[in-house]
Parts: structure tokens; sequence; C-alpha cells
């Protein structure tokens, strides 16, 4: 019973922005890149204008997902930085959350480590 309560706090600290993050690459990973029809999610976009900045983004990054360099470039030219920096940013969140999960295992029970 204690662990299961344990893994409940541990899900609670998960940093949402962590699981957004994720999510969306997880998303961009497992849909289709073929077609020429796709729906948007872009404000900018489902208000009528023909230019957006950022348009192309998304697929730029799914194509890079599923490894064509070539067609990501093409749709966006800012995609490849965008997915490093979009996994420089679940690294640092993964590898704070693990590090502040081995924190509170040192402090449980409101006692110190002696080592």
């Amino acid at each position: 019973m204690a662990l299961i309560f344990q893994k409940n706090q541990m899900l609670k600290k998960l940093p949402v922005e962590l699981i957004v993050w994720l999510g969306a690459l997880l998303f961009l990973t497992f849909t289709e890149t073929s077609g020429s029809s796709h729906s948007s999610l872009c404000p900018l976009d489902n208000l009528g204008f023909s230019w957006c900045p950022g348009c192309g983004l998304g697929r730029s990054i799914r194509y890079m997902l599923h490894g064509d360099p070539v067609l990501s470039f093409g749709q966006h030219w800012f995609g490849i930085p965008a997915l490093m920096i979009l996994i420089y940013r679940i690294m640092q969140l993964l590898n704070n959350f693990l590090l502040n999960l081995d924190i509170t295992k040192q402090f449980q029970h409101g006692k110190r480590p002696t080592s």
C-alpha cells in the first residue's frame, strides 16, 4: 500500500511541461507523413490568415522524426533546430525530475542519510 502511495506522489511531482513536450513529440512521431491534406492547430490559419511565421514547423519536426531531413528542411528551415531544442529541454526536465526524486528518497521519514 505504501508503494502505491509513493508512486502516486511521484506522478504528482512530474512536471506538466515534460508531459506536454513528450506527448507532442510522440504525437508527431506516430502520425502519418504522407498526403497533402493536414489539420492545423495554428490559430492564424484557423482565423483565415494565409501566412504564418511558424507554418510548416510541425510538419518539419515530423519529417525529421521520421528520418527525412531534406523534406524537413523543405517544410521549415527551423524544424531541425527546434527539434534539438525540444530534446534538450526534455532532457533538462527529466534530469531535474530525477534529481529531485533522488533527493526526496534520501530524506524520507524526516531522517537524513547516514553516509
